[in-house]
């Protein structure tokens, strides 16, 4: 069955860098785009960054367009968000989703666009 594991979150201080990664298993991930989100307490889940299955395009929130970067390993399943400059307005739970099969690119900003999430990592930036 498909799984999206989530990793390395964790508490650090303003200004500093985390990696989070997000294995996946269960389906052919280089055919799918893929993304992040994030929710914080009492908040909506919000996006974060996308990548499509090529590698080759992104998508940025406004918030994070130069502190944050998406990548991907098709060869080891793996999607990854490189968080840099951190701020205490990034704490939130992260998660990584999987594009719906059927959809298109354009609707990547959107939850709906999603079928499969995983459990979230905890991202805690103390000022």
């Amino acid at each position: 069955q498909v799984q999206l594991v989530e990793s390395g979150g964790g508490l650090v201080q303003a200004g500093a860098s985390l990696r989070l990664s997000c294995a996946t298993s269960g389906f052919t991930f280089s055919n799918y785009h893929m993304a992040w989100f994030r929710q914080a307490p009492g908040k909506e889940r919000e996006f974060v960054a996308a990548i499509a299955w090529t590698g080759f395009t992104t998508d940025y929130a406004e918030s994070v367009k130069g502190r944050f970067n998406i990548s991907r390993d098709n060869a080891k399943n793996t999607v990854f968000l490189q968080m840099n400059s951190l701020k205490s307005e990034d704490t939130a739970a992260y998660y990584c989703a999987r594009q719906k099969d059927g959809s298109t690119w354009g609707g990547r900003r959107e939850i709906q666009f999603y079928d499969y999430w995983g459990q979230g990592t905890q991202v805690t930036v103390s000022s």
